[in-house]
């Protein structure tokens, strides 16, 4: 057994902080554990052969306790696809499969649907939001699947009916009630978000933020699993807004505005910078920032220590304030990755890659700068507690429901607390 290793690294990477002379020892360290955990060919064709749904489409708990692993263009999924009455058909297809083998392969399955007693004809594959945006994908398209919304479901239709097709009734109607969230700590909350954005992003290796920035849209390797990663700092995000405005009770509002804070200055020190801003930028959606009765409830002390998030958060200055945070932190991190994605296309869009026949090597070194902090942030989470009430924090973290469609959460806000309170 490997674990005493991971252990140690563990152990190297907590005292980082106060000996940064021993860095280069903890990344030997770390390349060490890294092999030795390595997966024996036997076990990497096992795993590769898994049919695995992405994470927003777990639905059975022991699926989603599983720790991440990469995604890969060859891998194997189960995806959900609509039909205008919103009937589906369930799909096993490759990660990196094209539209048109998608179309063939839901072709296939109507064909056999009892609901569908007329084969039909010239099939589209359209992504429909929850709020009614569409957006038709061509046949030549590929890896779709991880490039849907938070709450974004993938619908085929003919042509003709695509001005029909409507959103799931779940994702334009909500019900109130009390969160799970009242009954968890927000210690064990916010542990369970650090570990998840390390599983997750661990599995993004730095080429695909060169590929993302260099390669954009017209990319033949699409980055899987980095649009993963910004797809969970949307859901985080969404996820906050949700939670506070689906809670019908004032003082029940205030006290997860404050566990939310909490949760924040949690990550932040644990140097999770992704959910951190993420819960930052949740708090500071229109339909939250507008609820004053609930944030004149708040305690000054939280008032106080929210609004020192809210100038990390601030853009003025090309983020300043956030970038004399990273500045002062030591890896392992994980970077605010919507930001750190602009700044690569920055100076990618900004410096010519060739001068004539020849390289522009200045160029090459600062991207990577940049994505070096990629490699030094790679950490060997951990997470072995088995208890029913951890079990339970870990797998709500993992499938977090969330409302997306911001003219909603508006409408949510506004019947809390109208706009004459």
């Amino acid at each position: 057994s490997h674990v005493p290793l991971r252990e140690l690294y563990l152990c190297a990477v907590q005292e980082l902080s106060r000996h940064p002379e021993l860095v280069e020892d903890v990344l030997k360290l770390q390349r060490w554990t890294e092999i030795l955990n390595c997966p024996s060919d036997e076990e990497k064709e096992s795993r590769r052969k898994q049919v695995r749904p992405l994470f927003r489409h777990f639905r059975r708990i022991d699926a989603c306790l599983q720790p991440r692993e990469a995604f890969r263009g060859s891998d194997e999924i189960f995806c959900r696809v609509y039909t205008p009455d919103h009937s589906y058909v369930t799909i096993r297809s490759r990660l990196s499969c094209r539209v048109g083998e998608i179309l063939a392969l839901v072709r296939e399955k109507l064909q056999y649907s009892e609901d569908q007693p007329v084969l039909p004809g010239n099939l589209i594959l359209v992504a429909v939001t929850s709020a009614g945006e569409k957006a038709v994908f061509r046949p030549s398209d590929e890896a779709v699947f991880t490039t849907l919304g938070v709450n974004t479901h993938l619908f085929t239709c003919e042509p003709s009916e695509l001005e029909t097709l409507l959103p799931l009734p779940e994702e334009i109607h909500w019900t109130p009630g009390d969160s799970k969230l009242h009954d968890m700590s927000a210690e064990e909350v916010a542990n369970q978000l650090v570990v998840f954005d390390w599983e997750l992003f661990s599995c993004v290796h730095e080429v695909e933020f060169v590929c993302y920035v260099f390669h954009g849209e017209q990319s033949r390797w699409r980055p899987l699993n980095l649009e993963l990663v910004l797809q969970r700092c949307s859901e985080v995000q969404h996820w906050v807004a949700t939670e506070i405005l689906q809670c019908q009770s004032l003082p029940k509002r205030v006290q997860l505005l404050r566990k939310f804070i909490k949760i924040a200055a949690l990550c932040k020190q644990q140097q999770d910078l992704l959910s951190f801003l993420a819960v930052v930028l949740g708090l500071d959606n229109p339909a939250v920032n507008r609820l004053r009765l609930t944030w004149e409830g708040l305690p000054g002390k939280f008032r106080k220590q929210f609004q020192q998030f809210e100038s990390i958060a601030d853009p003025s200055r090309n983020h300043k304030s956030y970038r004399d945070l990273i500045t002062s932190l030591r890896p392992p991190l994980i970077p605010f990755t919507p930001l750190l994605l602009k700044d690569l296309t920055f100076l990618h869009e900004s410096c010519k890659t060739f001068h004539g026949e020849l390289v522009n090597f200045e160029k090459m070194v600062s991207q990577s700068d940049l994505t070096c902090l990629l490699f030094l942030s790679h950490l060997v989470a951990m997470d072995t507690e088995t208890s029913p009430s951890h079990l339970q924090t870990k797998a709500y973290v993992r499938q977090l429901q969330v409302i997306d469609n911001q003219n909603l959460l508006f409408d949510m806000s506004c019947k809390l607390e109208p706009k004459d309170t």
